[in-house]
């Protein structure tokens, strides 16, 4: 099982303002106490890279709930600075970006500077973004797959330029250089969060990762799996699947349950005004209108249990959040126990996601987290998933 370290950079100093997501003036942010932030994020992404784990960085625009509005900046710090860790990006919103070639030639630049350690993670982006990059929120999915493909040819093509005359994009010669260090290209990863998109992304075999959706991961996986059946594969093995997570960890319950408390926060943050959440186009017309009916379920996030419960993220305890394994929050030996109940109760997966960092959990927990879950936890997940002691 790989292990991932993952914060999203939070800016918790403007966290009392109604609304955190597109047009909080950003004259709440003071730069001194950004490049402070920007700084202890890196130190610990760092250490992660140290104790053995992996690293993980995404990006998101106009928000005091995550600094990073480019995840390549991080990607290209990370690349010179670790030196085992892999590191993966989830993800690029392909729709948000006008250049899938400088996508391209950025991420190419990264896997050689790295070593070829990148993993390369593509996204749609989240609705209440559509605004702030002047998209049009009719047909991204479309635009999605031809930033895609138009990236993966430009990363594979070894015989000089080529043209391409899309739908979206259009390019008289399109020669990157340098090309990715890992060959034909860096791994790819998609995320996924319903049963209906997992199929798309099996068809290619790349990885797939669902975040904080609790037992629910296990309705994506099995969808995946039975379309590699259908297509007459293989089965995925379990390094096809991965699930991102809480966690508060601590030498003693009583206080990773206090760590548990501030990256709970990060579940109630995401504070944004109606228009911007659902732009007409965005979703399908029969989940708008049902949306819009059931306004009182507005801005509410399903979770399952391991019970079946449906539960509303914003509102759940602590306790609720380990039991549908949206957190996991303990002792080293709880948390490895928690672990390894989710991963049984959803069939499995190679690839553990850890936010160790959110809402206002300083740098002294994040750190003392993170080497607690390299030298407690992870050495027992290691041993427990290696591909000998599932087989057995």
């Amino acid at each position: 099982m790989q292990i991932y370290h993952f914060t999203e950079q939070p800016y918790p100093n403007a966290w009392d303002q109604p609304y955190l997501r597109v047009d909080l003036p950003n004259g709440h942010c003071d730069p001194h106490v950004a490049s402070h932030l920007y700084n202890r994020y890196i130190d610990e992404w760092m250490l992660a890279d140290e104790v053995g784990m992996n690293v993980m960085v995404n990006e998101h625009h106009s928000t005091s709930t995550c600094l990073a509005a480019s995840s390549n900046v991080f990607l290209s710090i990370l690349a010179r600075q670790t030196r085992r860790a892999r590191i993966l990006v989830l993800g690029v919103p392909l729709t948000n970006r006008a250049d899938p070639i400088r996508v391209a030639e950025e991420l190419s630049i990264v896997d050689v500077i790295s070593g070829g350690r990148l993993e390369m993670g593509f996204v749609k982006g989240v609705p209440y973004e559509v605004h702030i990059a002047n998209l049009n929120p009719v047909g991204m999915m479309d635009r999605f797959w031809e930033a895609h493909d138009l990236i993966l040819k430009a990363m594979t093509t070894r015989d000089g330029p080529f043209s391409w005359e899309g739908k979206h994009f259009q390019y008289r010669g399109v020669n990157i250089w340098p090309r990715p260090m890992q060959q034909p290209h860096p791994p790819v990863w998609i995320t996924s969060l319903s049963p209906s998109s997992a199929p798309g992304i099996a068809r290619f075999g790349y990885v797939l990762a669902t975040v904080l959706i609790g037992y629910g991961a296990k309705a994506v996986f099995d969808s995946y799996r039975n379309a590699c059946a259908e297509m007459g594969r293989p089965a995925p093995g379990n390094d096809r699947f991965a699930y991102t997570a809480l966690s508060a960890i601590a030498d003693n319950e009583v206080e990773a349950r206090r760590r548990g408390a501030m990256v709970r926060e990060y579940l109630i943050q995401n504070r944004v005004r109606l228009p911007y959440a659902m732009p007409p186009g965005y979703f399908p017309p029969a989940m708008l209108a049902k949306s819009l009916r059931e306004t009182s379920k507005v801005g509410k996030i399903p979770l399952q249990s391991s019970f079946g419960k449906a539960l509303d993220m914003k509102d759940a305890g602590i306790d609720e959040l380990v039991d549908a394994g949206c957190m996991f929050c303990g002792t080293p030996d709880q948390v490895f126990r928690q672990i390894e109940k989710f991963h049984k109760g959803i069939g499995g997966f190679g690839h553990l996601i850890l936010m160790a960092q959110a809402g206002k959990l300083n740098h002294r927990d994040t750190a003392d987290s993170i080497r607690l879950f390299g030298a407690e936890v992870m050495p027992k997940l290691k041993d427990r998933f290696s591909s000998k002691a599932v087989a057995a």
